[in-house]
């Protein structure tokens, strides 16, 4: 299938890379850590707040990491991975996965989900998928998750992102 419209294309840019960034952060978001097995038993994760439900029947979900990643090989070649919404007191977390260069998984309390992706503690939501598809977009791979199983910690506070910052509260 084409990815143009009837034939049209879409216009250059009006604007600066840096402007896009900046009108992006002005999306507020959740905060997730998408988790993983390799091939090769060693753990991987990062911080992410690409993540979206795509449909309930069957149950999909997808996020989005950069070409460039590091860990672009063992979720690409995975089966399984799991998304970890995290809750308003990980904001230490947060920061650890998205740090390149340091132990990400040095003293973090984890259960294994049932396809071998780590299940981060105390988060707010858990969705462990099946790698079910991928789609080259831009600089980025979309992932889409088939969801195996969720769970959920009731009352928990979600961490939020928005506009560069982490926040924790959010009145109604």
């Amino acid at each position: 299938m084409s990815s143009s419209v009837a034939g049209l294309q879409a216009r250059p840019p009006s604007f600066t890379q840096t402007e896009f960034r900046h009108a992006l952060g002005m999306f507020a978001t959740g905060v997730t850590i998408v988790t993983a097995r390799a091939a090769n038993g060693k753990l991987v994760g990062l911080t992410a707040n690409s993540f979206n439900s795509v449909s309930l029947q069957p149950p999909l979900v997808l996020w989005s990491l950069s070409h460039a990643a590091a860990s672009m090989a063992a979720f690409s070649s995975g089966s399984h991975y799991a998304i970890n919404i995290l809750a308003a007191d990980q904001q230490e977390l947060a920061r650890r996965f998205a740090t390149k260069g340091v132990d990400r998984w040095a003293g973090v309390d984890f259960t294994e989900g049932h396809g071998g992706a780590p299940l981060l503690a105390g988060a707010a939501a858990t969705f462990e998928c099946f790698n079910r598809s991928r789609y080259d977009e831009g600089d980025h791979v979309i992932f889409v998750g088939e969801v195996e199983r969720c769970a959920h910690r009731a009352g928990a506070s979600p961490l939020l992102y928005h506009g560069g910052k982490f926040y924790a509260e959010h009145p109604l």
